[in-house]
């Protein structure tokens, strides 16, 4: 069966994600200074949704910064930076990560704790937060190859996005966990298949056919994409990529 195009709508088990009557227009981006992040703030901006950016580094941010609303500082440490960084916003959309490190220094399970507090004070509800896929229960979906190079390379990475996402998951937010397939830095497609558990084969393999590999433009258009066509609420959605 073809994909649907990516501006169809897109299901997620038995939950067609269709468009939203209204836009959301104010993101609070997490993790914008990494490869994937710089893609959601640079495609939301083309959007014309208004972004604002917790940083710790302003200066790795994407240009035009003129068009973002920056703030400094850390989100393991939580404080005024981010709360004020969640007030107002419509959605909370989190890229953080550890760039090419194995080693996590437990940063998502230091941050959920934080970015659920400031959320659940300010009153936003909706958080679109980025894993990776063997994580939780994506790990059954994982052909044997690669998953026995998660196992030995990935193994404390891994569980440290479980730890952040248990705490999540007890959390009263609006979320939806998402699952990408292989991450590259090619150039944006437009065509992705999302799906609560998508089948993959080989290493990296194919999904029905297509490869799992997902430039980060393509995901990251996804996600931005979303807040009008929104993903179903306490889920998780794995995303692979379609020709």
């Amino acid at each position: 069966m073809k994909p649907p195009p990516a501006d169809d709508p897109v299901s997620c088990g038995s939950t067609v994600l269709r468009a939203a009557t209204v836009a959301t227009k104010r993101i609070l981006v997490l993790g914008a200074t990494g490869g994937t992040g710089r893609q959601v703030v640079l495609q939301a901006l083309e959007q014309g949704h208004e972004v604002t950016a917790l940083v710790r580094r302003p200066e790795r941010l994407p240009t035009p910064r003129d068009r973002v609303r920056v703030l400094t500082g850390s989100v393991t440490e939580g404080g005024q930076a981010l709360t004020e960084g969640v007030r107002a916003q419509d959605v909370v959309i989190s890229r953080l990560g550890v760039g090419n490190s194995l080693k996590s220094s437990g940063l998502i399970a230091r941050s959920v704790p934080e970015i659920v507090r400031a959320m659940e004070s300010q009153g936003v509800r909706r958080l679109i937060f980025t894993s990776a896929y063997g994580v939780g229960a994506t790990r059954r979906d994982v052909p044997l190859l690669p998953r026995i190079m998660m196992r030995l390379l990935l193994q404390d990475l891994y569980a440290d996005k479980e730890a952040g996402e248990e705490e999540l998951r007890r959390s009263r937010l609006d979320w939806t966990l998402v699952y990408p397939a292989t991450l590259t830095n090619g150039a944006r497609t437009g065509r992705y298949r999302v799906g609560e558990r998508l089948t993959l084969h080989g290493f990296p393999g194919s999904c029905g056919g297509h490869s799992p590999e997902r430039s980060r433009p393509t995901v990251q258009g996804l996600q931005v994409r979303r807040p009008r066509n929104p993903w179903p609420v306490d889920r998780a959605c794995s995303q692979s990529a379609a020709k």
